[in-house]
């Protein structure tokens, strides 16, 4: 048994021609893979992949808080293309809008387009939930959760998942603890469980 509180996240992959077969899905898988380095604890996925349809992406989103998921991440909808309405439906769902976190994440994600401005991914609360909007590319989920570091591994710009894990606890989630090497998470002193 871990010492780790164990969390239960929502992943989300909003995609039509993903979701139809069209082509291969490929947030899902970065999704996991990432959340698996940076998070120390036992994690229960519900992943989902769906259509860019307002009412399903609201549906599924209210669908996992309810469920239990501490976290919900979507990938993908997000741009200012007409079938992109990921932001809208999640908007529809909160209950607390958090601009803080996207307006990072077009921090993080101008170092490398211009057309970061484009992006409308947002974050909000929905009862004990943080669900945020990320981008669709797997190697955009990498940085916008990372953030950016120099050669020698000093972090220059920082991701937005640092935040996460004091969010969660301010809303009365679980304990999230991250592997230092992939993301530290920030806490006031007060909030710092002693280190196991």
């Amino acid at each position: 048994m871990s010492s780790f509180d164990p969390v239960r996240i929502g992943i989300v992959s909003v995609s039509d021609r993903a979701s139809s077969g069209t082509y291969e899905d490929k947030g899902l898988p970065a999704l996991k893979e990432w959340l698996g380095r940076a998070l120390k604890n036992p994690i229960e996925f519900a992943p989902r992949l769906i259509p860019d349809e307002t009412a399903l992406i609201s549906a599924t989103l209210i669908e996992l808080v309810d469920a239990g998921c501490s976290l919900v991440l979507t990938t993908g909808g997000t741009g200012p293309a007409l079938r992109d309405v990921t932001p809208e439906a999640t908007l529809a769902i909160a209950h607390k809008e958090m601009p803080g976190f996207g307006e990072q994440m077009r921090q993080i994600s101008l170092r490398f387009v211009p057309t970061a401005i484009l992006s409308r991914q947002l974050a909000v609360i929905r009862d004990k939930s943080l669900v945020i909007n990320l981008p669709g590319q797997p190697k955009s989920i990498a940085e916008t959760l990372e953030g950016l570091k120099d050669a020698d591994g000093t972090q220059l710009v920082p991701g937005i998942f640092a935040a996460v894990p004091y969010c969660i606890d301010l809303i009365g989630g679980p304990y999230l603890e991250t592997d230092d090497a992939v993301c530290k998470a920030f806490r006031p002193k007060s909030a710092v469980r002693p280190a196991r």
